[in-house]
């Protein structure tokens, strides 16, 4: 499942939830909370794998192109050594070798920069993805926080003021 997809979730289920009157507090429907964060445990690490796959990818296209100006490197050797075989075209045999060399250094080069760029922006991507959905589990943990927090207090103040009225009850 979509990990974003999970946020919106997780931040409708906060949406629909009731608010306590005169808090900024909500009543929250904890399983429905913990459910979607159990999905986000099992999404996040998708998303790990998938950044995995495409940082592969990256890695393969490299190869792919290394293979390939390897490739292009011999034909141009086999193609100046042939040349060099003839006595008159000499300079220009090493001159076109030296070319189809830096050609292929050139398209090499392009090859890994583009796979480089296509991978940082994937990257930098899922990370802003993660980000966001790390904060909003943050912001929701820091929300049952303090409504759990706030839930110990008032029965607490409830049973201060239930004894300061038998105090009076006493005096009277």
């Amino acid at each position: 499942m979509d990990i974003l997809h999970l946020v919106e979730r997780l931040e409708k289920t906060l949406n629909e939830s009731r608010r306590l009157p005169l808090t900024a507090n909500l009543l929250v429907d904890e399983d429905r909370i913990y459910n979607v964060i159990d999905q986000m445990r099992v999404a996040i690490p998708e998303e790990i794998k998938q950044a995995q796959r495409i940082e592969a990818e990256r890695e393969r296209i490299i190869a792919h192109a290394q293979e390939e100006a390897e490739r292009i490197r011999e034909l141009a050797r086999q193609e100046a050594q042939e040349l060099v075989n003839r006595d008159s075209v000499v300079l220009n045999a090493r001159r076109k070798a030296d070319s189809i060399i830096d050609i292929a250094h050139r398209d090499a080069d392009q090859v890994r920069y583009g796979a480089d760029q296509y991978a940082s922006q994937v990257l930098a991507h899922t990370e802003s993805d993660m980000s966001q959905a790390l904060e909003i589990i943050r912001n929701g943990l820091a929300s049952l926080e303090q409504n759990m927090a706030y839930e110990q207090e008032e029965p607490q103040e409830q049973l201060a003021a239930g004894q300061g009225q038998l105090v009076e009850g006493e005096r009277g």
